[in-house]
Parts: structure tokens; sequence; C-alpha cells
């Protein structure tokens, strides 16, 4: 395995430029992951991995991978994959090896490639062995007014990027905020995953970016899980991945910090045991993301002319 760049476990990771707000509109404060700098008018940040860890050869493969794509167009780069994934439509879905094998796992890339790692957390108990892993917190949508969790995620100091719920309007993101706030954290990453739109549909409304980067802190746009038709196949949610690039693409010029995307090699197929894949539907192909953010890429330069 190629090494990326923690400090100590190989080549110095170059921290992305503050860079100016330009037609971003007011830069927000900025929260540092590991060297990465996310909003204040800088860089754009990629966030992404397959929903769910299958195993260790897997996640570290394609975390290799993606990695080595972000670098090559001069994007920062975090790994997303969740060792748990506990809000599945089904009983039977696939949920991920679960914390204990799941955080070794994402240890064992963190280490190996030199990247930091994000994952999410749905119960108290987590929140410690987590910390002791992760570079970012995840607190997922149908959890973000969860108190208990959020406060909890927060006493760690870890940066924490809350998912605003479907059922949410923006400006209650300010709710999550002050909780995160109460005890003295003040890394915190907001996501935008789309808002509910009758049954098994989302929308997105690009003008709750503004809103939530109005709070003061980096917005984060999530473009596989805005595409998703939740439980749109019966026991398990279907998606719209055609959607992802041009909502990507949208966002961007919309003026958000950090992208982020699930990602997979062959995310329609299924798992040894004939299940398929955590959210495959609505999965990025990892083949289509060079050509992605060389559009993103372009879209972010021109908004700092």
């Amino acid at each position: 395995m190629s090494q990326t760049g923690r400090s100590g476990e190989g080549r110095p990771r170059r921290a992305a430029p503050a860079g100016a707000p330009g037609s971003r509109g007011p830069a927000t404060a900025v929260v540092e992951v590991d060297g990465i700098r996310i909003g204040g008018g800088g860089s754009l940040v990629l966030i992404g991995g397959p929903c769910a860890i299958e195993n260790e050869k897997h996640a570290l493969t394609t975390a290799e991978r993606l990695a080595t794509i972000a670098a090559e167009r001069h994007v920062p780069f975090i790994y997303k994959s969740s060792y748990d994934k506990a809000n599945r439509s089904s009983l039977q879905g696939y949920r991920g090896p679960g914390l204990t094998e799941g955080l070794r796992i994402l240890r064992k890339v963190r280490a190996t490639l030199g990247i930091p790692v994000l994952s999410d957390v749905h119960q108290v108990a987590e929140v410690e062995p987590a910390a002791e892993v992760l570079d970012v917190i995840q607190i997922p949508a149908f959890l973000c007014r969860q108190t208990d969790l959020v406060v909890a995620a927060a006493r760690t100091g870890k940066p924490v990027n809350v998912k605003k719920g479907q059922f949410l309007a923006p400006g209650d993101m300010k709710n999550v905020v002050d909780k995160i706030l109460s005890v003295g954290n003040r890394r915190i990453l907001l996501t935008e995953r789309g808002t509910s739109f009758g049954y098994h549909n989302l929308v997105v409304d690009l003008r709750g970016l503004a809103d939530m980067r109005a709070l003061g802190f980096p917005v984060v746009f999530d473009a596989t899980h805005a595409v998703q038709l939740p439980g749109g196949a019966g026991d398990r949610s279907d998606g719209e991945r055609r959607y992802v690039p041009p909502l990507a693409r949208a966002a961007v010029a919309f003026g958000v910090d950090a992208l982020f995307m699930e990602m997979h090699e062959d995310p329609d197929r299924t798992l040894p045991d004939g299940r398929p894949l955590s959210d495959g539907p609505n999965m990025l192909r990892i083949d289509d993301l060079p050509r992605l953010l060389q559009e993103l890429g372009a879209i972010d330069a021109a908004l700092r002319t």
C-alpha cells in the first residue's frame, strides 16, 4: 500500500490553502481535520467511500484508489465508511461488520494509507471507542435531534459532522449547532442530504445550503443520499444514481465547502450471501469519479476568479 501522508506514517500532507471567499459568499469558520482545512473559503474537500464496510481488503483497496484519484486532482480527501448501518429498512439489510471489527478496519486504513477517516455513531456507548479511531464523528440524519448523542460526540473534542434530518428545515440546524457549542466544541460540519418530499422521495432545496452556511460553519453536500428513494424498493431504499453528478455540480457552484459521496467500484453487485450492498442504487461508481472531480474543480476554480 502506498503512503499518502499522515504525519509520522509517510509523506506529510500539504494542507489545503485558505484561499479567498470569492463568490462563495461569507467565509465560514475553518474546521481542521488532520491537516485538511474545511471552510474559510478554502479548497473544496471530498468525503467519501463505500456506504458500509465489507471487509479489510476491500476497505484498503477502495480507500487507496479513492485517495489516489483525489490526490491526482489536488482534492483533499477524507475516507468514509460505516462500521454499522443501524437504520436499515429491513431486518435483513446488510449493516456492516459492527463496532469492534469496523473500527479495527478503519484504524488499519488510517495507519496504512495516512488518510483521515469518518464514520457514524448511533448510540452514546459507541462514541468513546469511535473517538479513539475516527478523525471525524458523524451523526446520522435520523439522529440529528438526539441530544445525548450529539452532546456526547461534541464532548470528545473531535470534529462532528451532523447530517440534517430529512424532516428538518435548514434553519432548524441552529439548535443542533447550539448543542455542540454548549460543551465548547466549535469543530462543526453541517451536511445537507435532501428533504422528504412525499413518500419514497427526497428533494434538494439549494437555498438551504446558504441558510446553513449562515450559521457560520462549513457546509457539506451529500450528493448520493440526496438521490436516495427511502424505502423505494420495499425492503430497502432505492436510488437515482444518474442525478449524482448534476447535483454535485450544482452544489459546488452554489458554494459548498465539501462534497460527500458514497462510492463503490460496483455498486449494483451483491454480497457473497446474496444480499444487495447497503445504499447501492445511489452510490457513485468509482470509475465516474475522475471526470466528475475534474468538472467540480473547474467550477470551484471559476468561483475564485
